[in-house]
């Protein structure tokens, strides 16, 4: 369910991506607007961060190897952080420059009306985008906000995917208010100043990402819901009198789960191993994405 849903809100966005930033572009070079250019910039950079975490998600299909016995599962957190470089350079960086350069040198924005219309547009195709991502995060979110999913959640994709987005949504909003106050005042440094403030947001959001990816690549349990669940259930198990140690390891879609448990079980070793495969194959039917599965008994810590 999560590889479906990261797979859906990816091609959600990069759909609409690709018409905002058509559009865009033409508007830009229409009315040589600098905040519709930032974000013709920013679409089309987007763009390219869904082709790259599409990348990753096919890479990290790959069998396991020799030289990666655990498999490949962990390639789509380093698409997710080159994401997050490149929507801090190419979008931000890149749109706080033009805006300071339009501050040196302001000049009228031609056929407002356009860029007025293309934005309204543009405002409502990323907002069917934003909400193509949210339902397939609800999916998997377990009740959570949104926020305590982006803080908590082991799926880089779908991290990375609401943060564009919630991006894409603010800096539309934000050039649509300077072209507008640009149209009212006849002063471009609004113009400027929005495609500025742009900026400034895309590099809040790519370091927030930045951040949250970092944990994952360095080495992240699983979901915390995800893993007090699995407690849950070693903990009603007849064949488990305690459970010594318990630990997760977040491999992309994947998990691997290492258990060492005090058995009820533990003077037939038959019936211990017994105990435990029957054990292990009930973990991997209630958690199929448990792909590595580490389990043994002893009678202490």
């Amino acid at each position: 369910m999560s590889a479906d849903s990261s797979l859906r809100a990816v091609l959600y966005a990069l759909t609409a991506n690709f018409g905002i930033f058509l559009a865009k572009a033409i508007a830009a070079w229409m009315t040589g607007s600098s905040s519709m250019l930032a974000e013709a910039i920013h679409s089309f950079a987007d763009c390219g961060n869904q082709g790259l975490l599409l990348r990753g998600m096919r890479e990290a299909r790959r069998a396991p190897t020799r030289e990666h016995p655990l498999g490949y599962g962990m390639v789509v957190y380093f698409w997710a952080f080159l994401v997050a470089v490149l929507l801090f350079t190419v979008g931000g960086a890149f749109s706080i420059y033009e805006g300071m350069h339009k501050l040196s040198d302001p000049h009228p924005i031609s056929w407002p009306g356009v860029a007025i219309a293309v934005l309204i547009i543009a405002v409502v195709l990323e907002s069917f985008s934003l909400a193509g991502c949210v339902r397939e995060i609800r999916k998997v979110a377990h009740g959570r906000s949104l926020w305590q999913f982006f803080r908590q959640s082991r799926n880089s994709e779908l991290i990375v995917v609401l943060g564009e987005d919630i991006a894409a949504l603010a800096g539309l909003i934000v050039a649509l208010a300077a072209v507008s106050l640009t149209l009212l005042t006849g002063d471009p440094v609004f113009d400027a100043a929005g495609s500025i403030l742009v900026g400034a947001i895309l590099i809040l959001v790519a370091v927030l990402l930045a951040i949250e990816i970092k944990a994952l690549i360095t080495g992240q349990s699983a979901d915390p819901e995800v893993e007090k669940q699995i407690r849950h259930f070693l903990g009603e198990r007849p064949e488990v009198a305690e459970i010594l140690h318990l630990i997760t390891l977040q491999l992309g879609d994947e998990i691997l789960l290492a258990v060492k448990a005090r058995m009820r079980e533990s003077q037939d070793a038959q019936r211990l191993i017994d105990d435990i495969n029957r054990t292990e194959a009930d973990l991997r039917k209630a958690f199929p994405q448990i792909e590595w599965l580490f389990f043994e008994p002893d009678d202490r810590p």
